[in-house]
């Protein structure tokens, strides 16, 4: 559980600072469940310079509440949670010194969305939050106001729990929370999961993961797990002493996300019975008489295959359905041996490419055209989906051809704009599993919409 938060203060000597207003956000790791938000009275004047850079001031101030009476309200929302900050340090020193007045000794965990920005941000011109949330179209408004840019600091430590591929920002809180043995009833662990589509990940006593997965019902999958009685799961269930879980919107982003994530994190208990997801794939040659041919063929070192499957049955399948959608013939691909002319000539649905009576022009546009519909090669696209909550947008970036990374974004500008759409997107290492995920996902089910892009 985390605690998202923005303190503005009187200015000041160092330790004689005011607290003037306050906003602390909630945050379980997917949604805010709780929030407080007050102006505080510091019984002391407003440094001029902060009263125009912030707009509060003394009279605003007269009639709110003193901080000794907001106190426990603050200790109430932040208990049993790390504080999350844009200069950690800052806040919580503040926080520290309000209660040391009062003669409470104010503990908690923090991180510095500073700190973890540069880890998984490195390349940002600014880490000040202004002009980093810009750099990556996060709105702001009521800059330099501790809600805005508790808001602010929130979408971005979002962004930052989707880039951290590693998951140290959560392996970093499970450690030093240092949770010790879970009740018995390990189903408590499965009330705190939903029954969405996503990752989720079993973690031991030291926080590290033991094993990841994907499912389209989180909750029933680790159910699974937990009520399972082979050896290897009775071992998970002895050793899982938490779960957490990443909502991805849609299976696509899960896939990819575990595929990816298997292969960084090698969790214990996750087995890895091959390297390459396919065996089979549709291969283009010219024949004789100038005609374009697809036909199915085993993968081969060094060889760029149309799209990949992962069976000769499926790729044969695809290409009776890419004859049917694109009036192709049999012959021309292999699929029927007749002397003269195939059997779908007759019925009208192949335009005599196996005679000779269409021209190879005319035949090999259409080739074409079902070659571009369905593989991923040389394409600038965005490949946008369902998000993880209501207003949100996946989307999954293809550069000439290679995945490039997921992301999530809110706004249309922010994927307009190539610039910022690179920003928010999580790079993410391509594989040819990778594009045979892509690929293969295209072929079975709709997604949003893709976007084509200008490079």
């Amino acid at each position: 559980m985390y605690v998202i938060l923005d303190i503005e203060t009187t200015g000041g000597k160092y330790n004689e600072e005011g607290v003037t207003e306050i906003a602390i956000h909630r945050f379980d790791g997917h949604q805010v469940v709780d929030q407080f938000i007050s102006l505080v009275n510091p019984e002391k004047e407003i440094q001029p310079f902060v009263v125009k850079l912030t707009g509060i001031n003394n009279n605003m101030l007269r009639t709110a509440p003193k901080f000794h009476e907001v106190a426990k309200r603050i200790v109430e929302i932040t208990q049993d949670a790390v504080i999350v900050a844009h200069n950690a340090q800052f806040d919580y020193r503040i926080l520290r010194t309000e209660f040391r007045r009062l003669g409470y000794n104010f503990e908690r965990k923090t991180l510095c969305t500073v700190e973890l920005s540069k880890q998984l941000l490195p390349d940002a011109d600014s880490y000040s939050l202004g002009k980093l949330v810009r750099s990556l179209g996060i709105p702001v408004s009521d800059r330099h106001r501790a809600n805005g840019d508790a808001l602010a600091t929130l979408q971005l430590f979002k962004l930052l729990l989707s880039k951290d591929l590693d998951k140290t920002i959560i392996k970093s809180v499970l450690r030093s929370e240092n949770q010790g043995e879970l009740s018995p009833r390990q189903l408590d662990i499965i009330d705190g999961l939903p029954s969405e589509t996503g990752m989720y990940y079993l973690h031991n006593k030291d926080g590290d993961l033991i094993l990841l997965g994907k499912s389209s019902n989180i909750k029933k999958r680790v159910n699974q797990y937990f009520t399972s009685n082979g050896s290897r799961a009775k071992k998970i269930q002895k050793e899982t002493k938490s779960a957490t879980f990443e909502k991805t919107g849609n299976e696509l982003i899960a896939l990819l996300k575990e595929n990816a994530e298997l292969t960084r994190n090698k969790p214990k208990y996750n087995t890895f019975s091959k390297k390459r997801l396919f065996s089979h794939g549709l291969y283009k040659a010219v024949n004789e008489h100038g005609y374009i041919t697809i036909q199915v063929a085993k993968i081969a070192p060094r060889t760029k295959p149309i799209t990949t499957f992962n069976s000769a049955l499926a790729a044969e399948n695809f290409l009776y359905k890419l004859r049917d959608e694109f009036n192709l013939c049999n012959k021309i691909n292999g699929l029927s041996q007749a002397k003269k002319h195939c059997s779908h000539y007759e019925e009208q649905a192949c335009y005599g490419g196996c005679i000779k009576k269409e021209s190879p022009e005319s035949y090999n546009q259409r080739v074409q055209q079902a070659i571009d519909k369905y593989s991923l090669s040389g394409k600038n696209i965005l490949i946008t989906d369902k998000g993880r909550e209501i207003g949100e947008r996946s989307g999954i970036l293809i550069k000439n051809g290679v995945f490039k990374g997921l992301g999530y974004f809110n706004l249309n500008h922010q994927i307009n704009n190539n610039h910022i759409l690179e920003s928010i997107i999580t790079p993410m290492k391509a594989n040819p599993n990778s594009s045979y995920l892509i690929e293969s996902y295209l072929r079975k089910k709709r997604v949003l919409k893709i976007i084509d892009l200008n490079f």
